[in-house]
């Protein structure tokens, strides 16, 4: 509702054998976030120079780099070289806490970056929607999530740590 943006997708998500069913949906959640029909998942885990999703222009050039987790600040100072818009959801509780007061300092300089974090209950709450075949519904209104598979949900507020800098 936030974008205006209502359509369906039948997504395949290949799961890295090191993945964890909260990272998944994790991933999950950025798509639904920035859902597109030219968003598409990236190779995972096994390659480090591609993000979670991205979106590409018809040129080649990558309009947003979309990854989970805690990436070291020289990945992501080079995805803000390589992309339009840099897009980071963190997740992990202290975890994510520490990384983001280490790092900081140095991702505040990165103009196109913006980074979100995802409370540990929130990820818990999609973990627990994870099975092989999943139909969910996603609604987006008012920067809360609703992501639920008709019986179960779970309701999402994510925190913006950095948010993009106007230029």
């Amino acid at each position: 509702m936030d974008r205006n943006y209502y359509r369906d997708h039948a997504l395949t998500l290949a799961c890295h054998p090191s993945e964890t069913d909260e990272r998944m949906m994790v991933r999950l959640l950025a798509f639904a976030l920035n859902a597109d029909d030219a968003l598409l998942f990236g190779r995972g885990l096994s390659t480090e120079d591609e993000p979670g999703l991205w979106k590409k222009d018809l040129t080649g050039v990558i309009e947003i780099w979309i990854d989970v987790g805690l990436r070291d600040e020289k990945s992501l100072r080079q995805a803000c070289g390589r992309a339009k818009r840099v897009v980071v959801y963190a997740y992990g509780g202290r975890a994510a806490d520490r990384w983001w007061e280490q790092n900081r300092a140095g991702l505040e300089r990165l103009n196109n970056l913006c980074v979100m974090n995802l409370p540990p209950d929130g990820s818990r709450a999609l973990t627990k929607l994870a099975q092989r075949d999943m139909k969910l519904q996603c609604t987006i209104q008012e920067g809360q999530v609703l992501m639920g598979d008709g019986t179960n949900a779970a309701a999402i507020e994510l925190t913006t740590l950095k948010s993009p800098s106007e230029t």
